[in-house]
């Protein structure tokens, strides 16, 4: 899965959450920057990525979470490992 992939994935993981169309993904974006991101949303935003995509998120990686950039890289990661064959 390439960069582009992921934010485009992302992206319409984060307007569904949000019900909006309006959220422009960066790296540098964090919870603090998008009205209503709150712990409660997160969750649901971890759980449609791991629906979607059938990857799983260890608390490592949920703890290292910084920004959306640093999601973007997890996620590419875990997909990529994946359809590697090289596990999650």
């Amino acid at each position: 899965m390439t960069e582009p992939e992921v934010y485009q994935l992302l992206t319409r993981i984060f307007n569904g959450v949000f019900e909006r169309d309006d959220i422009a993904l960066e790296p540098e974006l964090t919870a603090a920057d998008v009205v209503g991101w709150d712990s409660i949303k997160q969750v649901e935003i971890l759980m449609q990525i791991e629906e979607s995509l059938g990857i799983k998120l260890s608390s490592r990686d949920i703890d290292s979470l910084r920004d959306v950039g640093d999601l973007a890289k997890i996620v590419r990661s875990r997909v990529n490992a994946r359809t590697s064959g090289a596990g999650q």
